[in-house]
């Protein structure tokens, strides 16, 4: 009598122990990358913001505003000409936010009130020193000359510049001539009315240092000084 063969079921592994083996395989082929947080995302929004800036100071000295490329720039910085888009609509707004960081923080520095037993012209005389050492002698002077090369082409950096720097470093300065009038330092009241003879000396060591600096060099700092003995009188050495 032959004995029934029992079937062997072809399924070897049982069904929890596949459903572990599936959830393995998914584990090992699919590699989730964390977010990064909003802070590293932000400093890293804020370096490529700087580098952008950094090009663009660089591309606008070296070539002009006019011929400035944001494909220059963009290659200068390093990255995608679309991620200019993402921090400025165009080459005017670049242009803007670049005086915007470099220049007009060292004019706001005149609007605080003055420190107590300084006289105004050591007032002038440290705004003169600031300027020059952080316009006249770096690469912000360019920006200077520039604006004053291609402001009568391109009169919107031009207008900007005006309601950012200029008007307000005529207003700071006039504010440092009336305290010196009212203290008596500075004798002639008609000063107040022309606060741009006071920051004369400024624009001239601007633009003498890139046309005329290498026939004659200029200290400005002592040409300042001496301008400041016609308005207040020399100093008087112990």
């Amino acid at each position: 009598m032959r004995k029934a063969r029992t079937r062997v079921s072809k399924r070897s592994t049982p069904p929890k122990r596949r459903v572990a083996s599936r959830a393995a395989r998914a584990s090992d082929t699919k590699v989730v990358s964390a977010p990064l947080p909003k802070s590293n995302r932000a400093e890293r929004a804020a370096e490529r913001r700087q580098a952008i800036i950094d090009a663009a100071m660089e591309e606008f000295i070296s070539r002009g505003f006019a011929a400035t490329r944001l494909d220059d720039v963009a290659k200068r910085a390093g990255v995608a000409k679309g991620t200019i888009y993402l921090h400025f609509k165009d080459k005017e707004s670049m242009f803007e936010e670049l005086i915007r960081t470099a220049i007009v923080p060292l004019v706001g520095r005149m609007q605080g009130p003055p420190p107590a037993g300084a006289s105004v012209r050591d007032l002038v005389e440290a705004f003169a020193l600031n300027f020059i050492h952080e316009i006249v002698n770096s690469r912000r002077g360019d920006i200077v000359r520039l604006i004053v090369a291609e402001g009568p082409r391109f009169p919107v950096i031009a207008d900007f510049y005006y309601r950012e720097v200029v008007s307000k470093g005529l207003a700071g300065m006039r504010m440092m001539i009336e305290l010196g009038i009212a203290r008596g330092e500075i004798k002639n009241t008609n000063l107040a009315k022309y606060p741009q003879i006071m920051v004369a000396p400024a624009l001239i060591a601007v633009i003498w240092q890139s046309l005329f600096a290498k026939h004659m060099p200029l200290d400005a700092i002592e040409m300042f000084r001496t301008h400041l003995d016609l308005i207040f009188g020399e100093r008087r050495t112990a």
